[in-house]
């Protein structure tokens, strides 16, 4: 899971002359078209000139938008790495928002106007596309979703997100930061205040979240970011605003508490139809919403069987002298189930959870190199690090990748052991999904060469609008089709155990988008989700509990992991019986990252 410029001005121009010519030849010293073949390759010189002008227009564009954007949304400036407005928050009032709005219509309008794409190099239309879809589809929440009046985790994210990242990503002097920090916090009340004139009526599990992510902020600002900023509480700039800003999300709290949670009566399920169209635009993939279901459902079948010849192979080093359960569905199902929890049992603590991810990595890097699956990132950015308590309780580990105008900065891969409020039976259970086998896979996933690498390989690229408008398929496609590669690769030497958990975290990807999909277009109650992640995906209840309630508050996102994973696999496996002999699996790996993240149904043009 991942959370969150200076370029050339001239987009590469390299076969623009050859599409341009499509149907015209010409031979030795022959006339073609009328023309001497001098004064035609002089035409076509022009014309690559003309081109290149214009993608650089698209260019010149999209930096004044972009400058515009981080100058409405300071948040989103920091996020990308432009420190010029670190000391402000965003303006969310309603009449801003709207201003927004209007805004990306009159951009997008513009866009429409101004450019011919026909004029452009292949390079920039697919530039000029993700830009223009990305507006689309930021209108079209406007206009179907409006999480300013349906989600009041949303100001969370200002309140306390938005310090945290200047804290540990920012590259200016810390005592910069720290003067930024106290400045933004200093804007917190104002958060508060939009988000009451805001607020309608939204689902009543995103307002009792938002109340527990309330504490966890108001925690944060009494005393985890002394520890964080490394000042001293009676000492430190931060101590007034801080103050305040306990103050205001405790008003915050109960606001919410009293005022929103009775009226909280809206649905979480968007529908059929407005899932349909939010899909078309989150994956951007060229699927409907009902070739993606019938593919999860087609894949889940298969991974199911493919577990079952791995766990029978385990059964007698992992029960000796234990007779097989029958070869039925429900047989095939117990064997997978009781192997899972017997090899569950080998797990760390929380005290030794960051350790043992280091050691996990030191381990799939080494691997990396020696089996030249890609060119790692050097300088090493990524720093691991123990999830911080307000973050708990909502994901096991998240990657914040350095940010695109800013690439200098370290990437976090942020590990969760479980809350500390948590009872020791759930504590133990969270162990067991999450043991040595399923730390190594979750690492690959999110770091090496999953998000960590992918993402570093993302900000070289020498278009801004991809590195940042980027896809989401792309990113957790890319991470998943990882996990797989690197155990056909040879990390882990064969051994079965991993192997196992490899295709249980594969069948939780595909299950991801049937339980999108399951819950929004159907019926579908928690008790039948329930028994999908569990008793479909060998998934712990508490694991299979926190994804129900993932599913409630969020749609569409739990279908990019498969979409993705797909088309990545597709890609490879095309490109691969294309090249024969002569293809090569780094060189491979690093044409697809050097792409960007971009939709993936671009990949195949791009990477023959």
């Amino acid at each position: 899971m991942t959370r969150s410029f200076v370029f050339s001005s001239v987009a590469t121009a390299v076969g623009v002359v050859g599409r341009l010519f499509i149907g015209r030849l010409f031979i030795g010293g022959l006339l073609i078209g009328g023309l001497p073949v001098g004064v035609w390759m002089g035409a076509g010189v022009v014309m690559a000139q003309d081109t290149a002008r214009q993608d650089a227009r698209v260019a010149e564009r999209f930096q004044e938008w972009i400058d515009d954007q981080c100058v409405r949304h300071p948040m989103f400036a920091t996020y990308l790495g432009n420190h010029d407005y670190d000391h402000l928050l965003d303006d969310l009032s309603p009449k801003a928002r709207e201003e927004d709005v209007a805004n990306d219509k009159a951009v997008l309008k513009r866009l429409e106007q101004d450019f011919d794409l026909a004029s452009l190099s292949r390079n920039a239309q697919i530039d000029l596309e993700i830009w223009k879809h990305f507006l689309e589809y930021r209108v079209w929440q406007s206009a179907n979703s409006n999480d300013y009046a349906n989600d009041p985790r949303v100001y969370l994210t200002y309140a306390s997100d938005s310090v945290f990242t200047l804290l540990t990503q920012s590259t200016l002097p810390q005592h910069r930061n720290v003067e930024n920090a106290a400045s933004r916090i200093g804007k917190i009340p104002a958060i508060v205040e939009a988000a009451k004139l805001s607020i309608g009526e939204p689902p009543q599990i995103l307002t009792e979240i938002a109340i527990k992510r309330t504490d966890g902020a108001i925690s944060f600002y009494e005393s985890d970011i002394f520890t964080l900023s490394g000042e001293a509480p009676q000492l430190s700039q931060l101590q007034g605003p801080c103050r305040s800003a306990v103050a205001s999300l405790k008003e915050y709290k109960r606001f919410l508490e009293q005022e929103v949670l009775p009226r909280s009566k809206g649905s979480w399920r968007i529908g059929k139809e407005k899932f349909a169209k939010k899909l078309e635009l989150e994956l951007d993939a060229g699927l409907t919403a009902d070739e993606v279901i019938a593919a999860a459902n087609s894949e889940a079948d298969r991974v199911e069987r493919e577990m079952y010849y791995v766990a029978k192979q385990l059964w007698f080093s992992v029960f000796p002298g234990v007779t097989l359960p029958p070869d039925d569905e429900a047989g095939r199902r117990d064997t997978v189930r009781q192997v899972l929890s017997e090899l569950g049992k080998e797990h760390g603590q929380s005290d030794t959870l960051v350790r043992d991810a280091k050691r996990t990595v030191a381990a799939i890097k080494e691997m990396i190199t020696q089996k030249k699956i890609l060119t790692l990132p050097e300088p090493d950015q990524c720093d691991i690090i123990e999830m911080p308590e307000f973050q708990r309780g909502f994901s096991a580990a998240y990657l914040n990748p350095a940010p695109a105008l800013d690439p200098n900065a370290k990437s976090l891969y942020a590990i969760s052991p479980p809350p500390s409020d948590w009872p020791t039976e759930r504590q133990e259970a969270f162990f067991k999904e999450y043991n040595k086998y399923m730390l190594q896979v979750l690492t690959i996933h999110e770091a090496y060469p999953g998000h960590y690498v992918q993402l570093d390989y993302s900000n070289r690229s020498p278009s801004p609008i991809r590195k940042i408008l980027s896809s989401g398929v792309f990113a957790e496609g890319w991470a998943v089709y990882t996990e797989q590669m690197m155990l056909d690769q040879g990390y882990g030497n064969g051994d079965l155990a991993l192997r196992l958990h490899q295709l249980k975290f594969y069948l939780r990807a595909v299950l991801n988008a049937i339980l999108d999909h399951s819950m929004h277009c159907t019926d579908m109650t928690d008790d039948q989700a329930m028994q999908l992640l569990v008793g479909r995906g060998y998934q712990t209840e508490g694991e299979a509990f926190g994804k129900v309630q993932r599913a409630k508050q969020s749609s569409c996102q739990l279908s990019t992991y498969f979409v993705g994973r797909t088309a990545f696999y597709r890609l490879r496996q095309n490109v691969q019986r294309a090249r024969g002999d002569g293809f090569e699996l780094g060189p491979f790996h690093e044409q697809v990252l050097n792409c960007g993240t971009i939709p993936v149904k671009y990949l195949p043009e791009l990477v023959k």
